[in-house]
């Protein structure tokens, strides 16, 4: 197997200056079975077009085929050994530039069913599950969602206005996805009062609308938590600053059971009460804490583990050798199935606090986990990636794209910088590089973490437009990743 890599070439003034090809054969040990006799092959391949719903009209007359039979092995093998064993091991990319070859492999490269595994096996099957929600998706087909995806050419801004009220309103809450459904929960309302209603907003809906719904045994009021999606249905609240102080309680919530209960996990060993911190969820079971700010203003480096697929959930405390300098406002992002990426935030650095643009990975796989430094001021190891990096911002927005790259957009950001200019990095790259996604349509002037979701993998929406200090709930912007197709 071989792949052409352009890789391109930088000058003092970091323009590219050239391109260099570079052709990187591996070395791939792949069972594709014992190849027939052409009497019977010709009888297995009916069926297996068939099978694979490729049309042999066009592809390659009967006749040339035999003759690059006897050029070319590969043409020897079975539509469905070619499909199976060799091309849904690729990546998009590489399919679409299968694709481009010869008559025979565009409609080889044309199916859908093939699609669908190159996306899996790229992206995951929890990925690959979620896409499969997107209203439209099966219109828009595995093909073209593939290379949306992968290139973003149809990425675009929108402005939607939905109905209902969030009432009392409210700032610093935390919103997040279960499937197509946005949930909102708490926040600080009016005298920094704490708040603990629940409210949903269902995008399915033909005129979507923020409804208040009742739920048993709801957690304290607080603000600057973090909720995070797990199991489904299920949400997992961690953290913030209520009326008694700082919190470090877990709450769960199934949102699709028959009457919606919020319920405490007792859990042992808990990380310090904290607040502005960051979390993501792992395999769906696993919700992960990071940082934040405890008691007196005091940062916090720590990173804590809790599975809460067992009856019992015990936090852990991740040991790791050396971690990135105590920090605030900052984003945990999960990619590559179970690898993390921790960007921004307010940062520690000696007796000062500043904003930061450092990128720092830790591979959960391992057994024994450490953070690495990507890019940092002065960290250990640290090296400035190619392009031009975000400028350093907290309490932003960190979006995984299937593949394993990181979207970044909005916070704080000091200077004249535009918050809602998009900046993408993939850090599964030798030297992950930094580069400015320009996408159509008008952004929002103000983007927050707290307040941003991923609906389906494909969409990032930004709830309520800031005026002064008045949060307007009923306009919501949208970042599309694919062509919307209803």
């Amino acid at each position: 197997m071989n792949r052409l890599r352009m890789t391109p070439i930088y000058g003092d003034d970091e323009t590219i200056t050239h391109l260099i090809g570079i052709q990187v054969f591996t070395e791939a040990s792949l069972d594709l079975g014992p190849i027939p006799g052409s009497s019977a092959k010709e009888s297995l391949r009916a069926s297996e077009r068939l099978r694979f719903n490729i049309s042999p009209i066009g592809v390659v007359s009967g006749e040339t085929r035999n003759v690059s039979r006897g050029v070319c092995g590969l043409m020897q093998l079975s539509d469905e050994v070619i499909a199976l064993k060799i091309l849904s091991r690729l990546t998009p990319r590489d399919i679409a530039s299968v694709g481009s070859v010869c008559r025979w492999f565009y409609e080889l490269t044309k199916n859908e069913d093939l699609w669908r595994m190159v996306c899996q096996n790229a992206w995951g099957s929890e990925t690959t599950r979620v896409l499969e929600t997107v209203p439209g998706a099966k219109r828009l087909g595995w093909g073209r969602l593939a290379r949306e995806l992968t290139t973003l050419e149809a990425a675009a801004w929108r402005k939607l206005t939905v109905g209902g009220a969030v009432e009392p309103s409210r700032c610093n809450f935390s919103a997040c996805a279960v499937g197509n459904r946005v949930v909102l929960f708490g926040g600080e309302g009016v005298n920094m009062q704490p708040m603990n209603d629940t409210f949903v907003l269902d995008l399915n809906s033909t005129n979507p609308e923020w409804q208040y719904v009742k739920v048993s045994s709801p957690p304290p009021g607080r603000w600057g938590h973090t909720l995070s999606c797990v199991n489904g249905s299920n949400l997992v609240l961690f953290g913030g600053c209520g009326t008694q102080g700082l919190l470090n309680d877990v709450f769960l919530l199934d949102l699709d059971a028959k009457h919606p209960t919020w319920r405490e996990i007792s859990s042992l060993a808990p990380p310090l009460p904290r607040s502005w911190h960051s979390s993501c969820t792992l395999d769906g079971t696993k919700l992960i804490v990071s940082g934040g700010c405890a008691d007196s203003g005091v940062l916090l480096n720590d990173t804590f583990l809790l599975d809460l697929s067992i009856e019992k959930p015990v936090w852990r405390e991740i040991p790791v050798a050396w971690t990135p300098p105590s920090r605030l406002g900052h984003t945990l992002t999960v990619y590559g199935g179970r690898k993390i990426l921790m960007f921004g935030g307010l940062a520690k650095s000696g007796p000062l606090r500043f904003r930061s643009s450092d990128v720092f990975t830790m591979d959960l796989s391992e057994d024994e986990p450490c953070w690495r430094c990507v890019t940092g001021s002065g960290m250990p190891g640290a090296a400035n990636p190619g392009g031009i990096a975000p400028p350093p911002r907290l309490d932003h927005v960190a979006v995984s794209l299937p593949g394993g790259r990181i979207l970044v957009f909005g916070g704080s950001v000091a200077g004249l910088h535009s918050a809602s200019q998009l900046y993408i990095l993939d850090p599964t790259e030798e030297r992950p590089t930094w580069r400015i996604l320009n996408v159509p349509g008008r952004p929002p002037r103000f983007a927050w973490g707290h307040s941003t979701c991923v609906v389906g993998g494909t969409r990032a929406l930004i709830l309520g437009g800031q005026t002064g200090e008045e949060w307007m709930l009923s306009e919501i912007h949208e970042l599309s990743l694919a062509s919307s197709v209803f």
